[in-house]
């Protein structure tokens, strides 16, 4: 099949971005969605512009949101190709004003993202990347410049961790580890570490959501890394009736054995 062009995709990306930079600045409201996550009116300015656009894009190719997930499965495994976004990732980041959420929109293909646009609204920096041409990191108005993982990884081991979780399956993990440094990081922009070889590991040992990490897998996978569970085996999508991810890993070196440290 052939891709979208990304950089109509990085548009959009951009475009969604500014809409939640509009609220950003001003006093907004937070809400509690029923798992008690925050929804604020900038995930939904981010949604229906992504959404809108896509489907003015590639009227053909179904979208599966955040905000717009009870899409039945009956329906939702039909599919062989969709959209899957998160139009604010890391809304907590948001609400903190701390600069660390992005937008995020996948193509997905038989259960396996094959395109990624991960944009940080506030910094204007956007990684992207393809199963066709590799990853890429942004800045605001400049050129593309290729980025991929550090293989083999450095020592110490540098691990990227969440700002807002931090469970005690990963302190067990942290503990057991050889001589290691944190980089602590909001969002999906942990596994863009990971694929710009800023940090070597990103060990995801909690709940996240498909929409949480199926952009930042297609930039980590186009920049060399993999993104598996903890099995080792790589992150599929739309497999089951729940969108929750099972507990992974995040890391450029494949000749390291990360599951042994679990």
């Amino acid at each position: 099949m052939t891709l979208p062009d990304i950089q109509l995709i990085n548009h959009v990306s951009r475009a969604a971005g500014k809409a939640i930079l509009e609220i950003y600045g001003q006093d907004f409201a937070v809400q509690h969605k029923e798992d008690d996550s925050p929804l604020t009116q900038a995930d939904l300015a981010s949604h229906n512009h992504i959404v809108a656009a896509l489907q003015e894009l590639t009227p053909q190719i179904p979208v599966l949101s955040e905000e717009s997930a009870d899409i039945p499965w009956e329906e939702r495994r039909q599919w062989q190709r969709y959209w899957l976004i998160d139009p604010l990732d890391g809304t907590r980041e948001f609400v903190k004003r701390n600069g660390e959420f992005t937008v995020n929109i996948a193509l997905i293909e038989e259960g396996l993202p094959v395109l990624g646009v991960v944009h940080v609204p506030v910094t204007g920096t956007t990684y992207f990347g393809d199963i066709e041409n590799g990853a890429f990191r942004q800045e605001n108005g400049a050129a593309a410049e290729p980025i991929q993982v550090t293989r083999p990884c450095a020592r110490p081991l540098r691990v990227a961790g969440s700002r807002s979780h931090a469970g005690d399956s990963l302190k067990q993990f942290l503990a057991r580890l050889p001589e290691h440094t944190m980089v602590s990081m909001g969002s999906s922009l942990k596994l863009c570490l990971v694929a710009e070889g800023k940090a070597d590991i990103y060990p995801r040992l909690g709940p996240t959501s498909e929409w949480d990490t199926a952009a930042a897998q297609a930039v980590v996978e186009a920049a060399g890394g993999q993104v598996t569970d903890t099995r080792l085996q790589r992150l599929r999508y739309n497999q089951k009736e729940s969108l929750l991810n099972p507990y992974f890993l995040v890391f450029g070196d494949n000749s390291i054995d990360w599951k042994a440290w679990l």
